[in-house]
């Protein structure tokens, strides 16, 4: 394709949209039987969009309905309510302008964010719920425990690569831009302030969870760290969270 257009190599390998709606498609054309790889790479493009979406949507969802009960006697008026809106809100992204909003947006909150809430995830089940702790909820559903290394995995191995891929995020980001188009200050801005508002609801509710504890700084520690099964142990003094055994045992 280099060679086609006449135009150097890093230019050809794009990402993003181009490379999605513009490479891939001139690369099927050149296939045998091209029309037949064509339909089925966008079918393939339009299931990922929707499972994505239902993904994403469904965490919002259930995470509403957990903390408001009432919702649950109109879930289907109130996932309707939450389908219209991001549908209403997403149409900027189509509009003239709307591939510098997608570019921004992908940039700020589909990056360093999202690897800050793996983080986050990971280190809340393998470490503060525990991995023989989630490894006998396993078992209790497939009939058979995780093996050693994805238990390994789970405590180990991904904490530490999701910290340094964070690390790495935050130390290469460079300031979106869109062909030659390179956004201005004010809207750099508003893409840190996007990611950081996602990124900053996990330390801000633990700090509100900490604060209305009752007890002391430590009996507000334990209570906060130890799932909801195990408050009976705290209130007896037993705190495995406070033993090296808990942060090394798989």
């Amino acid at each position: 394709m280099s060679q086609k257009h006449n135009v150097a190599l890093d230019e050809v390998a794009t990402n993003g949209p181009g490379l999605v709606f513009i490479i891939y498609p001139e690369a099927i054309a050149t296939l045998p039987g091209s029309s037949v790889w064509a339909v089925i790479f966008f079918i393939m493009l339009l299931t990922l969009g929707i499972d994505s979406a239902m993904g994403g949507m469904e965490s919002v969802i259930t995470g509403l309905m957990d903390e408001f009960k009432c919702l649950h006697r109109h879930r289907e008026l109130f996932t309707l309510f939450i389908v219209v809106s991001t549908f209403l809100v997403s149409l900027v992204c189509v509009t003239n302008g709307g591939i510098y909003v997608f570019t921004l947006l992908d940039h700020f909150v589909a990056g360093t964010s999202i690897l800050f809430g793996v983080l986050v995830e990971i280190i809340g089940i393998a470490w503060f719920y525990g991995v023989d702790r989630f490894s006998d909820d396993i078992q209790e559903m497939i009939g058979h425990r995780p093996g050693l290394y994805w238990r390994i995995c789970w405590k180990f191995v991904s904490p530490c690569f999701l910290l340094f891929m964070l690390g790495v995020s935050f130390a290469t980001s460079n300031p979106p831009g869109y062909d030659t188009y390179v956004f201005p200050m004010w809207a750099n801005v508003i893409g840190w302030c996007l990611a950081i508002s996602s990124m900053s609801m996990v330390p801000l509710y633990a700090l509100y969870k900490l604060c209305t504890l009752p007890g002391s700084f430590c009996e507000k520690l334990a209570y906060a760290i130890t799932p909801e099964p195990e408050h009976h142990l705290v209130e007896s003094g037993e705190v495995r969270r406070f033993t090296r055994k808990h942060w090394l045992v798989i």
